[in-house]
């Protein structure tokens, strides 16, 4: 009796092991990935910092406000300033939501005024070493 209760804990201990081994692999894969999208270096570092402060990333705010690109300003602002409206408390909405659509909006706000800094931080170095107004 006592083998096949020793063969039963030995069984047990093996397959919780390979489970968390399982388990450890897939969370290192993810982190792994997250990184990845979230472009690595000094960009993650930036977008990590984001994603930190408002409590949302990107691709959430995109989906919340329901916009594919941050190319078209009038249609994220358009969309912000409907769902914020539907949500609103007094007309029988949920501050919840409307808190959401508000932290949505405030991500892409400071993405594009991250990619805004970056362009003109490349435009100057441009102007800078005279590789704007070069002709061919």
């Amino acid at each position: 009796m006592a083998k096949y209760l020793a063969q039963i804990i030995v069984l047990g201990t093996q397959a919780i092991g390979r489970a968390f081994a399982k388990a450890l692999k897939q969370e290192i894969a993810a982190s792994q990935e997250a990184a990845r999208r979230a472009g690595g270096g000094r960009q993650g570092e930036k977008r990590a910092e984001a994603n930190a402060r408002t409590g949302m990333t990107l691709e959430e705010a995109k989906q919340i406000l329901n916009v594919e690109d941050l190319k078209s300003i009038e249609e994220i602002t358009k969309k912000y300033e409907h769902l914020f409206a539907m949500n609103d408390k007094a007309k029988g909405g949920s501050f919840y939501l409307q808190s959401k659509v508000f932290r949505a909006k405030e991500r892409i706000d400071q993405e594009l005024k991250e990619a805004l800094k970056a362009a003109k931080t490349k435009s100057t170095a441009e102007d800078a070493t005279g590789s704007g107004d070069k002709q061919r």
